[in-house]
């Protein structure tokens, strides 16, 4: 399958909106107001990815923290464009992202339930290191790594 054209830009201004909307209808166990989308847009990079003129995910990418250099790599791509290559396209741009900002260690997180997140994930080298329940939740979050990164 060719790799599919993506354009990735930041969220900004109205189009956190856009952003948030996808996050909560793949996360829902875990909804984000404007308000928490809009303190996350101060510390981490959020992006969205188009193909043509349809919005088909977003991203999340924590940015490198010392000591450890490690950065957080989230993709989340809508149901109607998984499996069409436009996922690995994304996380093969934002784990570029990453690495240029100085990341040593490469994660990311999945809701367990998501079960399509987590064989990506798996599909594509990420060996999970942790699993818990956040307070008041009944469903954990899986933490994985990229081996060699």
């Amino acid at each position: 399958m060719p790799t599919p054209d993506l354009d990735v830009v930041v969220a900004t201004g109205p189009l956190l909106e856009d952003w948030r909307a996808i996050h909560n209808a793949i996360i829902p166990t875990d909804p984000l107001s404007a308000d928490d989308v809009a303190e996350r847009a101060t510390r981490h990079r959020l992006t969205l990815a188009y193909s043509g003129r349809e919005l088909v995910g977003n991203a999340t990418v924590r940015p490198p923290q010392d000591p450890d250099a490690i950065a957080t790599v989230i993709v989340r791509v809508l149901p109607d464009h998984r499996r069409r290559g436009h996922g690995t396209a994304y996380l093969q741009h934002e784990l570029a992202e990453a690495t240029n900002l100085g990341a040593r260690r490469i994660e990311t997180v999945v809701l367990e339930t998501n079960t399509d997140g987590f064989a990506f994930a798996l599909a594509h080298g990420f060996v999970e290191h942790d699993r818990y329940v956040l307070d008041g939740d009944t469903v954990a979050y899986v933490d994985l790594h990229l081996p060699g990164h």
